[in-house]
């Protein structure tokens, strides 16, 4: 996880600092500042910081892997990695449920939003429980 957060911390740091050339470039343009490009870049830092903070913390009480030692092997890294499920539709169901949500948002339909957001609770409830019921039910989970 510290590659990770030095990753993050890196890309927030560059936003930043082009959040602050940004301001200063579209403000001696024509006197006044660009928000929207502004306010994205700040936001966008703010969010890599989020996830930086995030990986730091959770870094901090584990054990380090591989990828974060420096004579870490290949090899230390192999065995299973998860569990992805290879014959699940779900997925595209929340992509699809996901769509329609956004589609009711852009076009500020309250009934699209409302409709998409229930349709992504279920297919993402769905998949998630997809091996704990119905004919993938298996003993093991």
């Amino acid at each position: 996880m510290r590659t990770e957060y030095k990753i993050f911390a890196g890309v927030a740091g560059f936003l930043f600092a082009a959040a602050a050339v940004y301001g200063a470039w579209t403000h001696g343009a024509d006197g006044e500042i660009e928000w929207i490009g502004f306010v994205a870049l700040i936001l966008s830092g703010l969010l890599c910081t989020m996830c930086g903070g995030f990986f730091w913390f959770v870094a901090r009480r584990i054990d380090l892997r591989p990828e974060d030692r420096e004579d870490g092997e290949i090899a230390e890294g192999a065995g299973e990695v998860g569990f992805f499920s290879p014959g699940s539709y779900w997925p595209f169901g929340v992509a699809l449920s996901a769509t329609i949500a956004g589609m009711g948002l852009a076009f500020w339909q309250w009934w699209l939003i409302a409709v998409g957001m229930l349709c992504v609770i279920f297919s993402a409830s769905s998949m998630i429980f997809e091996y704990y019921s119905g004919t993938r039910h298996t003993a093991e989970h």
